[in-house]
């Protein structure tokens, strides 16, 4: 960094790092490992119960390892056995509320007289019998009793041992009697409508415990409109189901519980978990880590841009923004406030990036995995079309985070501290391996289940051969991360454990998705958002032709928009998974109806465009405030303000909320009908693009940017986005004219250059 971009910084900031400080900070973010326990478990459960919690989840791993490889069970049985298993691990994971707060305790009280209210009302009404009455009464009584009744075996309160006794049962009686459901399908059977009752209730008590309230009460809302339909007017208006009908048609059945999101949670899902657990365990995340420093450490703001490049890996293993920021953000948060960020700055940058690693292949995030289902698309296909956006995505990041460092006077720790990456490459390369292997096993066609296994396998092998070459060596004792017996056992618990809240969320989500099918409520809303955006429009709007898609410009804005609306408001607690399965219900046909190709070989793209559009403002959801679940994580570290932290993260990654509606526009953003030669030019125009966006965002290259400039280099950015040489060359000319002057204004002003405040 010049000595004239130093001066702009205000007193007390930026100033360089101490070699030992430096050191320090190397070796905390070098040991830093995250397969830390899982937030939000309990922390005093005695030994007795841990063995039993590590039994049942390595029974869980075990279970995917042995379908994974000799072939997966019929659909209800599979998922049956995944749920059965994973509803009994979070009721002896997950207290109903730790450190319970006279808010939720109100809370927790309203929504047992809720229920209890259901339940006269049931029996007054005479609209259920016994064998829906008694277990919701059962259920409801535990679920208090789990709070308030002192009874706690070895730290786990009876009551909940008795709740994961009968999540297992409800989910293993399917597995068990899988031939008799079968044979009975379509007739109401009350041991079944018993056994469903409770297996609803449980999914709902599980989910909000490992994901909180929100998801549970659009559930809950989804169940009473099945039923309640008859009396709604307008488009909300059906027919009406009975409660029994409602119950075997969400638990008894693969249309709702064990639906297409469950489905995938059993089988690919839980795969790439393991996958992932297996490369923390021999390095991987460590690899990552000094990877990161030694390429970004030292450069300026070099502690921000090791956070973003950190989380970014990271993501491609975990998949989950509020996790991947917990475990990263302990260590590059602090790591940024001492470096001189301000702690809500500090806290946005890991928000941002870790959210980004949902979005990042190869892993990215389970709701990826279930767009598979939903589009038929081949996983290699999803990834490829992920590729250009995530880069997109992490570029601007670092655009926005390099010029804000400049702005402030930050600049990066000694280079004499860092690692050196040319000797990293040589000495642990080898551990990108299992990666390389993955992407090899689906670009050559097979199946993301067999990739999966192949990369699991791959990751063991490497790690055994290199202990073998290292034993040949004598250095094999002084071996970190060495497989032995343990580590791979426990490895496959802690994929369980991983894979706890996407497994209710995946429940939960079938619910909703289920009682949208009964219903058909997906048409009539799809329907509705078509028609809310034509309302919208003034009359006469003129047709225009894209490129590819003949559609009515405005109306795929505004439709485009309010989905985006749709998708912010649903994230407001709910996780990215079923934010995703409703959103691709209900919304992904109404821009795919717009959309409409004019010759069939388009379809592929259509689809793309559609659900990658929805999934990434699902994704974008964890940072949008006023609810964003990263940046509140990230503030609880940073010791900042929660929305500021989750504004500021809105504006580092303001790339995630332009790229969608670009590749909506443009399909070589996704690679969809491109040539080598268009391909390269969408790439590079592209990251011009988001790199003139982020100066505008920023307002600072070598001197302040004035507004009218920023809006220019604004527009010629989002030009840029846009596919055609008209755009592209109105942004070359534009940006080039502004960024010009910018610079030779720069080299005159010196020091003489006024001070920017940095960002609070």
């Amino acid at each position: 960094m010049t000595s004239d971009s130093r001066s702009a910084a205000p007193a007390g900031e930026g100033a360089d790092f101490s070699d030992i400080e430096a050191q320090k900070e190397v070796a905390e973010l070098e040991q830093h490992n995250v397969a830390a326990e899982t937030a939000g478990t309990r922390r005093d459960m005695r030994p007795l119960w841990r063995w039993v919690v590590f039994g049942v989840g390595l029974a869980l791993s075990l279970f995917h390892l042995y379908t994974g490889y000799f072939g997966t069970f019929p659909g209800l049985q599979q998922r049956s056995f995944h749920l059965a298993l994973g509803l009994g691990m979070v009721f002896l994971l997950y207290p109903h509320s730790p450190q319970e707060t006279r808010r939720q305790r109100w809370y927790g009280w309203g929504l047992t007289a809720g229920g209890i209210a259901a339940i006269v009302y049931i029996i007054v009404e005479g609209i259920a019998d016994w064998y829906v009455l008694a277990p919701a009464a059962a259920v409801l009584a535990l679920v208090q009793a789990s709070r308030y009744v002192p009874l706690r075996p070895m730290g786990v309160p009876a009551a909940d041992v008795v709740l994961a006794l009968l999540g297992m049962g409800s989910g293993l009686y399917l597995f068990v009697f899988y031939e008799d459901i079968v044979r009975t399908q379509g007739i109401i059977e009350p041991d079944q409508v018993a056994v469903g009752t409770v297996g609803i209730l449980l999914v709902l008590v599980a989910a909000q415990r490992t994901l909180g309230a929100a998801l549970v009460v659009l559930s809950g809302l989804m169940v009473a409109y099945a039923f309640y339909g008859p009396f709604l007017p307008g488009f909300l208006h059906h027919s009406g189901y009975s409660i029994d009908r409602i119950v075997v048609e969400l638990f008894v059945g693969t249309e709702g519980v064990f639906g297409t999101p469950l489905g995938i949670s059993s089988t690919f899902i839980f795969l790439f978990l393991v996958f992932a657990a297996m490369l923390t365990r021999t390095g991987m995340e460590r690899f990552f880590t000094d990877l990161a420093l030694g390429l970004t450490g030292g450069a300026t703001g070099g502690t921000a841009k090791v956070g973003i490049v950190t989380s970014a890996f990271s993501g491609t293993i975990t998949g989950s923004s509020v996790a991947n920021t917990v475990s990263n953000g302990a260590f590059t948060i602090p790591m940024m406030k001492r470096s001189g960020y301000p702690a809500n700055y500090a806290g946005a940058v890991e928000a941002a990036s870790s959210t980004g690693g949902q979005i990042a292949p190869p892993i990215m995030g389970a709701a990826a995995f279930i767009m598979i289902e939903f589009t038929g698309i081949p996983y290699l296909q999803i990834l490829q079309a992920a590729i250009i956006p995530a880069v997109l995505f992490f570029v601007a990041q670092f655009v926005v985070v390099h010029y804000d460092a400049k702005r402030m006077g930050i600049r990066g720790m000694p280079r004499s501290v860092l690692p050196n990456v040319r000797l990293l490459m040589a000495t642990r390369g080898y551990l990108l391996v299992p990666i390389i292997g993955l992407f090899a096993l689906l670009s050559v066609g097979y199946s993301p289940i067999f990739s999966a296994m192949g990369a699991i396998g791959l990751t063991v092998a490497v790690n055994l051969l290199t202990q073998i070459v290292m034993f040949v060596l004598r250095r094999w004792r002084g071996m970190e991360d060495r497989l032995t017996l343990w580590t791979l056992l426990d490895g496959l618990v802690d994929a369980a454990r991983v894979a706890l809240p996407i497994i209710m969320a995946c429940a939960a989500a079938g619910m909703i998705a289920g009682v949208i099918t009964l219903t058909g409520l997906g048409q009539k809303l799809s329907d509705g958002l078509v028609g809310l955006a034509e309302n919208i429009l003034a009359p006469g709007v003129q047709v225009v032709t894209f490129d590819v898609f003949p559609a009515t410009t405005v109306l795929l804005v505004c439709t485009l928009v309010l989905t985006m609306l749709a998708c912010l408001i649903l994230g407001i607690g709910v996780p990215t998974t079923a934010n995703y399965v409703i959103t691709a219900t209900l919304a992904a046909p109404a821009i795919m109806a717009i959309l409409e190709p004019g010759v069939e070989e388009n379809t592929v793209a259509v689809l793309l465009m559609a659900h990658m559009f929805v999934y990434y403002f699902g994704v974008m959801a964890d940072i949008t405030p006023p609810v964003c679940l990263a940046a509140y994580a990230a503030s609880g570290i940073s010791g900042g303000n929660p929305l500021r932290t989750g504004g500021h993260a809105v504006r580092i990654a303001i790339s995630g909320f332009l790229v969608p509606y670009m590749f909506v526009f443009s399909p070589e953003l996704l690679l969809q009908d491109v040539t080598w030669l268009t391909g390269t030019w969408a790439v590079a125009t592209s990251l011009l693009g988001v790199w003139l966006v982020g100066l505008a965002v920023v307002g600072f290259v070598n001197t302040r940017l004035h507004w009218s400039l920023r809006l220019l280099v604004a527009a010629a950015g989002l030009a840029m986005l846009h596919s055609g040489w008209e755009s592209d060359l109105f942004g070359l000319v534009v940006g080039g004219a502004v960024l010009g002057w910018q610079f030779r204004a720069g080299r005159g002003a010196g020091s003489d250059r006024p001070e920017v405040p940095a960002v609070p």
